[in-house]
């Protein structure tokens, strides 16, 4: 069976149930492909930048309908138990990916679009269509929209350069249900790596945290890596014996690339993760995937408005307005990741965060957009 939509998105996460919203919105015939049934969980620090919000009600998918938690201040750690806190410029919400997500899908079935829960086979390029096999259709669109995360097999099928390397990041994921204070998101640091705390909807409690995965190989499994190398922490430790797990066994995931990918690969359009990783350090990831989609398919609709009168030209100024707005955030949180990477460099921007407070919320301000950047209608 063959199938032709206007756009074909693959991946259904937040990037590309965004785009599958924004193009039904403006009356284009959409077909989302997501391998995962909803809702799922995914290993994700699940906090989202208030710079995105009016434009996720624009798209008719106001969030407060979820009951997020609000955040405003974020708070800092060594580990040798020093800290800082800071108001954060813009403030955000705490939700999970298992609500958000599941959100937005029901949102993109109500707008008419077609979801399509299975794995992408193979893709092809040719005589200015795309085919794309899944299961046992063939779909043939114009435009295809690349939103399959940090990491997926179609990665491998497009043969991008970041596969052929390694990485040494892994990152784990649960939620907790205990106490923690209202309104603050946590980072804390420990060798090898970080771990960011804030609550959700529902009071719930999320925890996420990046680690080198040489050092995780050290120990038999989770649990004994937290005891041995995050309890040095003693804001971790206390955090870990207060509280409870709520899930059976902790997300993993592994081979988390921070190496520059292309913004298009092969003519398809990449939004999200598959476009580009931020250090989640910076704490930006959800809020940079809305709005690439938000740039991609404001200029799809160009396209077929034909306001954009090729592919060529839709191309360069999807890279160009992509490097304008993500470009410079991308840079500092390379910066930053690696002012981190050091003992050294943990200790002095400690120092200067407890000493002038207002270096470190400049620094935030780097890794972030802002309301002005994001309009739309």
């Amino acid at each position: 069976m063959t199938v032709n939509p206007d756009v074909i998105i693959i991946g259904g996460g937040l990037a590309g149930l965004t785009s599958a919203l924004h193009l039904s919105k403006q009356g284009l015939k959409v077909t989302l492909i997501e391998k995962h049934n909803y809702p799922h969980h995914k290993v994700c620090g699940e906090y989202l930048s208030n710079e995105i919000v009016p434009y996720l009600c624009w798209l008719n998918a106001n969030i407060n309908e979820l009951h997020p938690t609000y955040i405003q201040h974020l708070k800092f750690t060594t580990q040798n138990g020093k800290s800082a806190q800071v108001k954060l410029p813009l403030g955000g919400i705490g939700v999970s990916r298992y609500c958000l997500d599941d959100f937005l899908y029901q949102k993109a079935k109500a707008n008419g679009c077609a979801i399509v829960i299975a794995s992408v086979s193979g893709i092809s390029f040719s005589d200015d269509i795309f085919e794309v096999s899944v299961q046992d259709q063939i779909l043939r669109a114009k435009i295809v929209l690349g939103a399959f995360g940090k990491r997926a097999n179609i990665d491998q099928i497009l043969a991008r350069d970041f596969m052929k390397k390694t990485s040494k990041w892994m990152a784990v994921k649960a939620h907790y249900s205990g106490d923690f204070p209202d309104g603050l998101i946590a980072l804390h640091n420990f060798p090898g790596g970080y771990c960011g705390i804030s609550k959700i909807e529902h009071n719930a409690i999320n925890l996420c945290y990046l680690t080198d995965v040489e050092m995780f190989k050290k120990y038999k499994n989770v649990v004994d890596h937290q005891k041995h190398v995050l309890f040095t922490n003693s804001h971790l430790k206390s955090f870990f014996e207060r509280n409870t797990v709520l899930f059976d066994k902790p997300l993993t995931i592994s081979q988390i690339s921070f190496e520059k990918k292309t913004v298009i690969e092969d003519h398809i359009l990449m939004v999200g993760d598959a476009a580009s990783l931020i250090h989640p350090f910076c704490g930006n990831g959800m809020a940079m995937a809305i709005h690439s989609a938000k740039i991609a398919s404001e200029l799809i609709v160009d396209y077929y408005a034909g306001k954009i009168t090729s592919r060529e030209g839709l191309e360069k100024r999807y890279i160009n307005q992509w490097r304008k707005n993500f470009a410079r955030r991308l840079f500092f949180g390379r910066i930053l990741a690696t002012v981190l990477g050091y003992e050294v460099g943990i200790r002095v921007l400690m120092r200067v965060a407890i000493l002038f407070p207002a270096v470190l919320t400049w620094i935030i301000k780097q890794t972030h957009g802002n309301m002005k950047q994001i309009k739309w209608g």
